[in-house]
């Protein structure tokens, strides 16, 4: 299945009156609801901050060149009027939609979610809506329903998250009119490919493991069609192969805590496995219940390690030891490139990238007689 998903006018008025009218205010002390005052253009903003209208285009559109004090001035300008573009009048000036439409993917996942998200703030920075489909990225008639709908829609641009080898594939033979930019890794297989940053991060989380004293690790990795999920297993297997170590068995779950609890149930324990290492939290959390079950403890029998560092981690019973990403970041490094495309490339900052942290906690230990 897929789903489309647009902004809805939260006021139930529609959005030909929200444009006309402006934003509803409170009601007064009285009890009555006040009138709807006006939306703030770019010239209350200019009159407010003693600037040129032109100085403030300027500003929101990225550019440089505009004196500290005047981009401060114009800026709490934009606060207090709370100023919102006029996307309606900007794609009527330039004869260009200001909309993006976004193929995504599970979205109740936290690292999706966020780089989404991230995406859609930027868009609304740069003065686009990103319009979302969202889909599973493995059902071949999702695949193919969503690509018809992004063909047939007005867009600027299009911007696809793409993790597995079906979707890559299916993006890189279809056509558009539009600018596409898709959003993918590398697969860290191939000869003179780069580390992705999954590889990096799940490298971080084993090399902390194997500095513990473990050397028989069980790796519960993610699906094989998703290329974050073999570039995770890839650098699990470096690591041990550059301590001179092997694995004592992988399984491969789905991301969620289900897949991971099944696995747990089926780790080896007879083989003397003394840590798991996890492709992502959810999964670590089912290991942490199936190892409970059992009667294994966390982390003085066996040490358990995670990936994403997702906001529940921090309160597994143990505390995750995982990795964090920076999620916001690729988001909006993904819609700049698409910006770029679109031939818009003063619409938004270069993102810095930040590279992957280990989150050390609670549930690793030194391996017992390490």
């Amino acid at each position: 299945m897929f789903h489309e998903r647009r902004s809805r006018c939260l006021c139930g008025r529609g959005w030909e009156k929200c444009a006309v009218d402006g934003p509803i205010v409170g009601a007064g002390p009285a009890g009555d609801v006040a009138r709807s005052r006006r939306v703030a253009t770019i010239y209350d903003v200019a009159r407010a901050a003693d600037v040129s209208h032109q100085t403030v285009s300027r500003l929101l559109k990225g550019g440089s060149g505009i004196r500290p004090e005047n981009r401060a001035r114009i800026e709490q300008a934009l606060r207090e009027l709370d100023y919102r573009p006029n996307l309606a009048a900007r794609s009527l000036a330039t004869n260009r939609s200001r909309r993006i439409g976004a193929l995504v993917y599970e979205l109740q996942e936290v690292g999706p979610s966020k780089i989404v998200q991230a995406a859609s703030d930027s868009a609304r920075e740069a003065g686009y809506l990103l319009d979302i489909v969202s889909l599973d990225p493995e059902d071949e008639r999702a695949i193919a329903e969503a690509v018809a709908l992004l063909a047939q829609q007005d867009f600027a641009g299009i911007l696809a998250f793409a993790p597995t080898d079906r979707l890559n594939e299916v993006m890189a033979s279809s056509k558009f009119r539009v600018p596409i930019y898709v959003e993918t890794e590398s697969d860290d297989l191939l000869p003179g490919r780069n580390t992705s940053l999954n590889g990096h991060a799940l490298g971080l989380v084993t090399d902390h493991l194997l500095e513990l004293g473990h050397s028989r690790l069980f790796h519960v990795a993610g699906p094989r069609a998703w290329l974050s999920a073999r570039n995770r297993t890839a650098a699990y297997h470096r690591a041990l192969e550059a301590h001179g170590l092997e694995s004592v068995g992988t399984l491969n779950g789905d991301w969620s805590a289900a897949s991971g609890y099944r696995a747990g149930l089926e780790i080896p324990l007879d083989r003397g496995v003394t840590a798991v290492v996890a492709s992502n939290d959810q999964m670590a959390l089912g290991v942490l219940r199936a190892l409970s079950e059992r009667g294994i403890a966390v982390p003085q029998d066996v040490s358990v390690v995670g990936f994403d560092d997702i906001p529940e981690s921090a309160y597994f019973d143990p505390p995750l030891t995982t990795v964090r990403l920076d999620f916001r970041c690729q988001g909006r490094s993904a819609l700049k490139k698409l910006l770029t495309l679109i031939g818009d490339t003063d619409a938004l900052p270069e993102p810095v990238t930040v590279l992957p942290e280990l989150v050390v906690r609670s549930s690793s230990s030194p391996a017992a007689g390490g």
